[in-house]
């Protein structure tokens, strides 16, 4: 055992393999590549035939088209008063900032289960906020409107987050200077700012995205999880657990999966030609 143990160690002196490197692989190996592995390798089991018939039932592409276009609204959402609420967070003082800049953290230390109960309660006909907008008419819970805003809470922080170190990182300076030739405080911002913070803000856009994708606990009680209404693939997934259809959980997992991977390289690309221009 001691000889083997000397000829790994001076297999990996030769190679000049670090032991970082090494942790790093195997982090990623059985964290990341094997589960994803897994999947797909379950998912290759069915027949293409089958494949496509369980991933393009009619219950299963409802819950594909509530699950995108909510956590695009939600996404799109957070990347604007993600925007202005950084914004104001680094460039201005004013009472109570430290307790505002400490609570865009809370949905991270929430649980997402507590999470959807606060909403439920915010949001019911007899909640703070429900109750105002019942008065006109307008429902959120149980509605793909609840599933909406239970995804922008939940992928709030991760604009603020990516956008703050950028935005205490910019020299004041180059703002200055823009305006000693004349350019107004938009074209300043249009010219000057608004493209050094473009890469941090696509980041935490796509981070939003994601972690809107995969949301499960606040949404379960904040929809009616009825299909072709607002049920949401995760949901979606769970109730064919729930029955034993472990094939039919495991192709739309894959779906999702395949759907996500592909907008995460698309927006790699876009922030590659990006930062190439």
């Amino acid at each position: 055992m001691k000889k083997l143990f000397l000829t790994v160690r001076n297999k990996m002196r030769s190679t000049k393999i670090s032991w970082s490197w090494v942790v790093t692989s195997s982090y990623l190996l059985f964290m990341l590549i094997l589960p994803i592995c897994s999947l797909l390798s379950t998912a290759s089991k069915a027949l293409f035939a089958d494949f496509w018939q369980l991933a393009t039932e009619p219950v299963a592409v409802s819950a594909y088209i509530v699950t995108l276009t909510m956590a695009s609204l939600a996404a799109l959402f957070n990347a604007v008063f993600g925007f202005v609420l950084a914004w104001v967070l680094v460039r201005y003082d004013f009472p109570g900032k430290k307790l505002l800049d400490a609570a865009v953290d809370l949905p991270f230390a929430l649980p997402t289960s507590v999470a959807g109960l606060t909403l439920a309660t915010v949001y019911s006909p007899q909640g703070w906020v429900g109750q105002a907008l019942s008065k006109i008419g307008v429902q959120v819970l149980f509605t793909r409107l609840g599933v909406a805003v239970a995804m922008i809470f939940v992928s709030f922080p991760f604009v603020v987050r990516t956008l703050q170190p950028v935005l205490q990182d910019m020299e004041v300076e180059l703002e200055e200077v823009a305006w000693s030739l004349g350019a107004s405080p938009w074209k300043t911002f249009h010219r000057v700012l608004f493209p050094s913070l473009l890469p941090a803000l696509i980041t935490g856009v796509t981070l939003a995205f994601s972690r809107a994708i995969g949301e499960y606990g606040s949404i379960v009680i904040v929809s009616s999880n009825m299909p072709l209404k607002d049920l949401i693939a995760s949901v979606l997934i769970f109730q064919n657990l729930e029955q034993y259809e472990y094939t039919g959980a495991t192709v739309i997992g894959t779906v999702v999966l395949l759907i996500s991977l592909v907008l995460l390289f698309g927006v790699n690309a876009i922030q590659s030609m990006h930062r190439n221009r």
